[in-house]
């Protein structure tokens, strides 16, 4: 008697101590991620973040200074040993004609030393680059009278709600559910230095939209099944989405071809995501939602879980007494598409079955590009001719 008595104390203090400690643990974890959000420059008001000056990008640079650190950090295992070779494929300065500059695009391949060198080049974007999710196609895009890799773009499955996408097309629901699948979203875009200093971002953007792209697309992908609804993927490419990365756009507004845009602006994001959680905080609030919360996105092929990151946030932040509201960063993003066909938007809501795509090929928009931007820019600023590939560098040998 005396013995379970003694039990079922020692097991209530035990609990208790638990308890104890996993109270000990949140208010811990609260003020690490506190502490975070002040020294990442946010301000909070009334226990929301404050929204920062849309035009001040060096403001908008530094609040995304810590999670970049936090992605170069957990990729240096990986590609740290390589980095000596891949800094080969950097041109210096001096390595680059103006003149002679031919662009070749080459699709990544996994487990390939060019999917090494597209992990490696985003890693120094000013934000966290996505690695995709779904479908993706990545291409890297060489100059060929050098061999040196001039910049870098992805493709991947776009979000199934986006408010000003949807509306640009005029979408209902059926024709959402069967031709989004003819929709990718530009996650990575970027030219690397020296090449950047020459404005190569725009030609790395307009290579995006050409022809080629479009055939690689369909040859990856027509005739696959689905991995959800099982249902054979179309395989033909109409529109490309992305977003800018902070705040307007420099790159895609006012980059044409022959006369027309290219990209459309169809407005700014709400400014909501994770990226400010994302320095080794979202690990922890994951592990906090999984064990306290009940997830809602369920399926037999692809598992349990939340749907996304931001409903994730949303429950595990309440948990640290925090406000739910604090996925809403106020960094807004401005949102474009790019139309691959003269009839891309009226396809896609189903009022045609044939596409008519434009006849846009990676060499016409590369003479284009040549004319408009590269040459008058090496004219104008010879800049690029002073830089060191080891400027490049991440991790010291």
């Amino acid at each position: 008697m005396r013995l379970s008595r003694y039990v079922h104390c020692w097991s209530i203090g035990r609990r208790e101590a638990v308890s104890v400690a996993a109270a000990r643990e949140r208010e811990q974890l609260r003020a690490r991620i506190v502490r975070s959000l002040r020294k990442q420059g946010f301000r909070t008001r009334a226990g929301l973040l404050v929204p920062p000056d849309p035009t001040d990008k060096e403001q908008l640079r530094h609040l995304h200074e810590e999670a970049v650190r936090h992605w170069v950090a957990r990729a240096r295992p990986g590609l740290a040993r390589h980095e000596d070779r891949l800094l080969g494929l950097i041109a210096t300065g001096s390595e680059v004609d103006p003149g002679k500059v031919r662009p070749r695009m080459v699709v990544v391949k996994p487990d390939s030393e060019d999917e090494l060198l597209f992990r490696y080049a985003r890693l120094h974007w000013s934000i966290p680059v996505s690695a995709g999710y779904g479908r993706r196609l990545r291409f890297l895009v060489y100059d060929e009278s050098n061999g040196k890799l001039m910049g870098l773009f992805g493709l991947g499955d776009p979000v199934f709600s986006l408010g000003p996408r949807d509306q640009w097309i005029g979408w209902d629901a059926a024709h959402k559910k069967t031709r989004l699948q003819c929709v990718m979203d530009l996650f990575a875009l970027g030219a690397v230095p020296p090449y950047a200093q020459l404005l190569c971002g725009k030609l790395i953007a307009l290579l995006a939209t050409s022809r080629e792209v479009q055939r690689a697309f369909r040859r990856k992908y027509h005739g696959e099944r689905a991995f959800i609804s099982r249902k054979l993927v179309d395989g033909r490419l109409a529109l490309l989405t992305t977003t800018s990365a902070l705040g307007k756009s420099s790159l895609y507004n006012r980059l044409t071809y022959r006369g027309h845009p290219v990209f459309q602006s169809l407005g700014f994001t709400q400014g909501s995501g994770q990226f400010h959680f994302s320095n080794g905080f979202y690990e922890d609030l994951r592990d906090l939602a999984i064990e306290h919360c009940d997830a809602t996105a369920k399926h037999i092929r692809w598992g349990n879980g939340f749907r996304n990151k931001r409903e994730l946030l949303r429950k595990a932040l309440p948990l640290l007494g925090l406000s739910r509201e604090l996925v809403y960063h106020g960094v807004q993003r401005e949102i474009f598409v790019a139309p691959l066909a003269h009839n891309a938007a009226a396809f896609l809501r189903g009022e045609y079955q044939r596409l008519k795509p434009y006849s846009r090929t990676a060499s016409d928009l590369f003479e284009w590009f040549r004319e408009r931007w590269l040459l008058p820019r090496a004219a104008r600023d010879g800049a690029y001719r002073d830089f060191d590939p080891e400027s490049y560098r991440l991790w010291k040998p």
